[in-house]
């Protein structure tokens, strides 16, 4: 679930949707999809990247929407369940992981425009007992610069969420846990991901709104954009609903509690095929809450983030300085994305990415070029630590980009 977290296919996978698609390797990845032909160059392009880096990284399948002034594309690839040919509908309902921090950081914006709070408001001020909640401010839990433990980090919590998947988290077990450790350092001085940050933000929804935080982001964020399958579910039930795919996990929770690296000699069975991963779709995604347990479909994220990045929820100057307000997160990394007030850049692409129970979900939208993209995949990270929707995601943002200079030198030929 934090900002960087597949299945050894050992049978082929028959060709779907009326087409047959090259062989990687010894099988084959079906791709199903909306643009059959006449497809966009980028899409021409991008495509068999895809499909090898799934190879490479055995993901069991993904889904991949863009909107694009170059054209849309909306397409599956793999299987809905490892061990079938059953397609992944593009429409399947998928969890979104982290990528529910921007929808709780935009209520807390939105709270702010409304007078209801201020950025420098110190947590301390609404709930008691924070670790430093005296200088902890609001802009430093959205900017992840508070210095609170992450809860997820916590080889206990690990354990027990591998030992007892089904256990439906309470917010004071998850914050019990976070206060159980010293503070990671000094409010405002360093960047540190935390989900401690995003559940207090929750907790402050709910006291300033007097609603559920999942009807607040609901009735804020959702129904003015007619979304009717994006929503927070309860801590009670965080299933999936039909259709969906199987979401799973390499290794264990507590095996990539701080690393989302297997070892190299469980990385060496995952390639010959020894080790296996566990169906995760049906473990409890509780623990996330207003943090990481949403759900979408791809279509309807691809809205939301259009419609988050492009300022329909904040005046001009408050979204002008959530944008602008960026920690890049890895400094010396030139690809290193930034973070900013409850929302991550790539480049000139501002969304967010998640990784829960099995999923992988990496969402951006682009104001100047206008193109915007969902990738979802059945698999949190690889053996090796690669997060696969993020692969892609990144993956497209380079073949959109290439296609937009290739467009504008086409633009001034004499």
């Amino acid at each position: 679930m934090t900002l960087s977290r597949v299945f050894s296919l050992g049978y082929s996978l028959f060709a779907i949707c009326g087409r047959t698609l090259a062989l990687i390797s010894s099988f084959a990845l079906a791709a199903c999809g909306d643009n059959l032909s006449a497809d966009p160059a980028y899409v021409t392009m991008a495509r068999p990247q895809i499909m090898q880096l799934l190879s490479d990284t055995q993901t069991s399948g993904a889904v991949v929407y863009v909107e694009s002034p170059n054209g849309n594309w909306s397409e599956s690839f793999g299987s809905a369940q490892r061990g079938t040919s059953t397609p992944i509908p593009t429409d399947a309902n998928f969890r979104v992981g982290s990528v529910t921090k921007t929808w709780t950081a935009t209520v807390i914006l939105q709270l702010v425009q409304e007078g209801k709070l201020s950025l420098s408001d110190t947590v301390g001020k609404y709930i008691p007992n924070v670790p430093n909640g005296n200088r902890i401010t609001i802009e430093q839990l959205l900017g992840m610069r508070s210095g609170l433990f992450n809860y997820t980090r916590d080889l206990g919590f690990n354990q027990k969420i591998d030992a007892q998947r089904g256990k439906l988290w309470t917010t004071s077990e998850l914050l019990d846990i976070a206060y159980s450790h010293q503070v990671d350092f000094d409010p405002g001085t360093l960047f540190g991901y935390s989900n401690t940050n995003t559940v207090l933000l929750g907790m402050l929804i709910e006291q300033l709104t007097g609603m559920s935080a999942a009807d607040a982001i609901k009735a804020r964020l959702f129904t003015p954009l007619g979304l009717t399958q994006t929503y927070l579910p309860p801590q009670t039930n965080t299933s999936i609903p039909a259709p969906f795919a199987h979401g799973y996990l390499w290794g264990t929770n507590a095996e990539t509690a701080n690393s989302p690296a297997l070892s190299p000699a469980l990385q060496a069975a995952a390639k010959n095929g020894t080790l296996q991963p566990t169906d995760v779709t049906d473990a409890s995604a509780s623990w996330g809450w207003t943090a990481g347990s949403g759900l979408s479909v791809a279509r309807e994220l691809a809205m939301f983030v259009k419609a988050m990045v492009g300022g329909n929820y904040l005046n001009t100057d408050l979204q002008a300085r959530r944008l602008s307000t960026c920690t890049v997160i890895a400094p010396g990394d030139p690809d290193s994305p930034a973070y900013c007030l409850g929302i991550a850049k790539w480049g000139t692409y501002y969304g967010h990415n998640g990784q829960i129970n099995g999923f992988n979900t990496f969402m951006v939208s682009a104001p100047n070029s206008k193109n915007t993209i969902v990738v979802w995949a059945t698999s949190a990270d690889s053996p090796n630590g690669t997060a696969p929707a993020d692969a892609i995601g990144k993956l497209l943002i380079a073949a959109l980009d290439n296609e937009n200079i290739v467009d504008d030198l086409d633009e001034i030929k004499p």
